[in-house]
């Protein structure tokens, strides 16, 4: 372990470099996964475009979609 000092940029990169050498790909990401603690209110934000939607505007838009991929 180097005693220099080191900039947040080279701390992050050797500790993902760690994090990837002793867990592997997979672990490494769920290792960061703990960390995410996200942003905004999703409570508020789901009834925003929730609210737009009924059974009947979901069904045409699958509708759509099967459409154009066929």
């Amino acid at each position: 372990m180097s005693t220099q000092a080191m900039s947040m940029a080279q701390i992050r990169i050797a500790g993902l470099a760690a994090l990837m050498r002793e867990l592997g790909p997979v672990g490494m990401v769920r290792f960061l996964q703990q960390f995410e603690t996200g942003y905004g209110d999703y409570s508020k934000e789901r009834h925003q475009w929730l609210d737009q939607w009924d059974f009947e505007k979901l069904m045409v838009a699958l509708r759509e979609r099967k459409e154009k991929k066929n």
